[in-house]
Parts: C-alpha cells; sequence; structure tokens
C-alpha cells in the first residue's frame, strides 16, 4: 500500500495558513495538506455594515498582514461571521454574550459568510472569495443554552456556535456550504489554491 493512501491532495509551492482556527487547520490537514500555521499579529478592522464587504475585508487584512512576512509563500487568511436581520455576530466575548446570541438564534435562520482570501506577495497575486450559507436552528430551551455555554464551546466561534461539535444538535437545516459554517468553504478554497497551482491531486 502506497504511503500516501487515502490522502487527495499534496502542496506544490510552500502555503501557509494564516489563521489560529483549529477548525480551519483540521480541514486542510485532513486533506493530506502540508503548510504551515502563522496567525495574523493584528486585530481585525471594523467590519462593515455590509457583511460580505466587511468580512472579505477582514480575510485580505489577515492574509496579507502574514503575507508581509513571509512574501515568497502563498498565504490563505479567512474570516467568519454570522449575520441575523441585519445583525452581525463576531465570537462572543463572555458567556451573557454568548446566551444572547443563542437566544437571539433560536428557531430562526441566519446567515453565515466565509471570506477566503490567498496572497503571494513576491508574485503580486491576491485574489478572494466570500461564500455564504443559511443555517436554520430548531427552538432551544434557557435550559439548553445554559448548558451549552457552560461547555466552553460557544466562546470561540462567530455566533457563539459550533457546528462540528455540541452545537450541531441545535441545528435543524444547513442550505448550502457545512465546511463554510465550520469556518472554511472547502470546495471553493481547493478550486482557487489548484487553480493557481498551490495544491494538486495526489
Amino acid at each position: 500500500m502506497k504511503a500516501n493512501a487515502g490522502l487527495l491532495y499534496t502542496a506544490c509551492e510552500p502555503l501557509v495558513l494564516a489563521s489560529a482556527s483549529p477548525r480551519r487547520r483540521e480541514l486542510l490537514a485532513r486533506l493530506g495538506l502540508r503548510f504551515r500555521v502563522v496567525p495574523s499579529p493584528l486585530e481585525e478592522p471594523p467590519v462593515d455594515a455590509r457583511p460580505e464587504i466587511g468580512v472579505r475585508r477582514s480575510a485580505l487584512f489577515k492574509a496579507r498582514s502574514v503575507a508581509e512576512r513571509e512574501p515568497s509563500s502563498w498565504v490563505l487568511g479567512a474570516d467568519t461571521i454570522v449575520v441575523l436581520g441585519g445583525l452581525i455576530f463576531g465570537k462572543p466575548s463572555c458567556p451573557e454574550e454568548a446566551v444572547k446570541m443563542l437566544r437571539s438564534l433560536s428557531g430562526r435562520s441566519h446567515s453565515v459568510f466565509t471570506a477566503v482570501c490567498l496572497i503571494h506577495l513576491k508574485r503580486g497575486f491576491s485574489q478572494g472569495d466570500v461564500i455564504q450559507t443559511r443555517v436554520e436552528f430548531r427552538d432551544l430551551s434557557d435550559a439548553e443554552i445554559a448548558a451549552y455555554v457552560r461547555t466552553g464551546e460557544p466562546m470561540d466561534k462567530a455566533g457563539g456556535y459550533g457546528i462540528q461539535g455540541l452545537g450541531a444538535a441545535f441545528v435543524k437545516a444547513v442550505y448550502g456550504s457545512y465546511t463554510n459554517v465550520v469556518g472554511l468553504p472547502l470546495a471553493e478554497t481547493l478550486a482557487m489554491l489548484q487553480k493557481n497551482g498551490v495544491i494538486a491531486a495526489q
């Protein structure tokens, strides 16, 4: 049996993930890709009132801040936000805010936007995309919300829930890319990387 059996892709050129998110790292690593993780050292800029523009700007901001230190590598940046009725939900700053977010999402549909940006500074290359997925929550009781927040899972996730974890119990339906809700739309990201010769099928 070949040593690379079960792995789909290989990196053809140096690839850097400009994100500290363990979910994004796991999604890429699961495909067999080799890459380095260099989180952006800078704070995210203010989110624009128009979610698609704000999240795209944030992903570009992250990728560029790392690309300036890694000019000879391909740098992949991403950012995810949850939008409900015009309100933008990032990561909750405290348990009380997580409770408030989950109460707002209960029994309603919301949109998840993830922006992906690929930069190669030395080659003057920059490309980005924004993917939207609609997620429908079932009705949640106050007891369920309180128990979930006590687990600590909501605290580092946009919208205060993790669809790949315990938060999956709250999700009634997903319309669009599931991995987009996790934090990295794989189909679109892989297409971008393959098109530019950064990765190839094994």
